[in-house]
């Protein structure tokens, strides 16, 4: 079995867990995706091996964070890449969306954090079924691309909102999130990416560096993408793209 196959049923466990999780209806904080990625991508991982244990503990610690100040109203999902922390799900007010910033920021370990909470009521069992699914749909075809690493990125999907974190040349990002966009269902799509040079990912740093996943804290941004033809154009994907955060 290929190394591409293994992937692609580890991404289609991963989704099932998540989906599996959500039935339950129980648990309003979600834990991003490096905790069930499973020690097999550490060797194909941009990342270190410590900022992948940093991002595994960031993420179940953020979440212990929250459920301390949680209240009926909040549903969050904390998920870092490189450190980097991306907040999404919905809460009751803004008090409270700046509180759970607060105290995700204040941890050990984060560089930054990435606030897309939205103040209102949470999520549907229908919405969030939807959303693993657009999330499983486009770790596939990511998978399936032979011009890009799809191990670069992690995908995380919110009421049809696709948010692509991520260590990566500007050409695989927009290269993924072309892809991201022609998914069906996906609304629009959020790059939290770190950009890094090819030189950087051919390991060579800036002398004192320590290769791309740590060289790398600028977040080039690039430019907003152009909004798709409308409806009767030549299918091309219906969602628009954020610059780079």
């Amino acid at each position: 079995m290929t190394t591409t196959s293994l992937q692609r049923i580890a991404f289609a466990l991963s989704a099932s867990a998540a989906l599996v999780a959500g039935l339950s209806g129980c648990v309003p904080l979600v834990v991003g995706g490096a905790a069930a990625a499973g020690v097999g991508l550490v060797a194909t991982d941009r990342r270190s091996s410590g900022a992948q244990l940093d991002d595994q503990t960031i993420e179940l610690r953020g979440a212990a964070r929250v459920r301390d100040i949680a209240n009926d109203e909040m549903y969050v999902s904390v998920t870092s890449f490189n450190r980097q922390v991306l907040l999404t799900g919905t809460v009751g007010s803004e008090a409270d969306r700046r509180r759970v910033e607060d105290v995700i920021q204040r941890m050990d370990n984060v560089r930054s954090v990435v606030n897309e909470l939205a103040v209102g009521p949470s999520s549907t069992f229908p919405e969030r079924s939807n959303d693993t699914y657009i999330t499983g749909k486009v770790k596939a075809s990511l998978l399936d691309a032979k011009d890009i690493f799809a191990n670069s990125f992690k995908i995380v999907t919110e009421r049809g909102v696709v948010y692509i974190m991520g260590l990566a040349t500007r050409r695989e990002t927009d290269r993924a999130t072309e892809i991201a966009r022609g998914v069906s269902g996906v609304r629009k799509v959020v790059r939290v990416v770190e950009i890094v040079s090819e030189a950087e990912l051919a390991g060579q740093a800036p002398q004192g560096g320590t290769g791309a996943a740590s060289s790398s804290r600028s977040n080039v941004p690039l430019p907003p993408m152009e909004p798709l033809p409308p409806a009767g154009s030549p299918p091309q994907g219906g969602a628009v793209a954020t610059p780079v955060r």
